[in-house]
């Protein structure tokens, strides 16, 4: 995984670690996508140094995740568009084929299979 950030002004693209906070035109890519990146004619790409090993959460993420796990605990349950007739469980439920939600900072990032 790796963290895709341009800079417009110098016609860069950098290339490094994944972000640890969202930037409006940040973009995490997969590795497949970052090894195979190109830019535009002209512009330069910076690949900062890449992490050997996968980084373990620290003190701040698990702060962020318990932050998350309690607002969301505190929304009151909003029924669903169409769900109105499924009984009281269904607005708990989460669509079929919906993988996760994204709250805030945080996402759900799957393992490569």
């Amino acid at each position: 995984m790796a963290t895709l950030t341009y800079v417009y002004a110098d016609s860069t693209a950098v290339l490094g670690p994944l972000a640890t906070y969202a930037e409006p035109h940040c973009y995490d890519l997969c590795e497949q996508h970052a090894d195979s990146l190109t830019v535009p004619r002209g512009w330069e790409v910076l690949r900062l140094a890449m992490p050997t090993a996968p980084q373990q959460p620290g003190p701040d993420d698990l702060l962020a995740l318990a932050n998350a796990v309690r607002d969301a605990a505190a929304l009151p349950a909003q029924p669903q568009p169409g769900t109105a007739n499924r009984g009281p469980h269904s607005a708990l439920e989460a669509p079929a084929g919906t993988e996760g939600t994204r709250r805030g900072h945080l996402r759900v990032l799957r393992e490569p299979s």
